[in-house]
């Protein structure tokens, strides 16, 4: 549990640094990448071009662990994330990976599910709800 835990401080603390610190090493080469609001990377290389290309049009302020879940071959890693994009907007939320681990120990499936940090009771003023007007979050 702790290497797979330590691996998963290195994956989080690689989009901190802004440097890949091992991400061939660290993703098994047929490793399937799926972010909470869509796309899917298939492949160690394109999940490091991914992390190349998009750490040149945006900053990962923070990426804390809460907690970690392991079962068999699988880990859960409860987190809050917050970046800040090159065109000024920022990006917090709260989030959980569902990680596989090969026989080797590195990651073949990531797969993370967001959660908006802007929460409120609809239910607040009475029986009645009231949503916020505007379009839903992304994920």
């Amino acid at each position: 549990m702790e290497t797979r835990e330590r691996v998963i401080r290195l994956w989080f603390d690689m989009w901190l640094k802004k440097a890949d610190l091992g991400i061939l090493e660290i993703f098994s080469q047929d490793a399937l990448y799926i972010e909470s609001w869509g796309p899917e990377y298939r492949g160690a290389e394109t999940i490091r071009h991914w992390f190349q290309e998009w750490n040149t049009r945006g900053t990962v302020l923070q990426w804390d662990i809460h907690q970690f879940f392991h079962k068999g071959d699988q880990t859960i890693v409860q987190w809050h994330f917050r970046n800040r994009m090159n065109d000024g907007r920022t990006e917090p939320f709260d989030g959980l990976s569902l990680i596989r681990w090969d026989p080797e120990g590195r990651i073949c499936f990531l797969q993370e599910f967001g959660c908006n940090e802007s929460r409120y009771n609809p239910y607040r003023d009475g029986p009645e709800p009231k949503f916020r007007e505007g379009p839903s979050a992304w994920f």
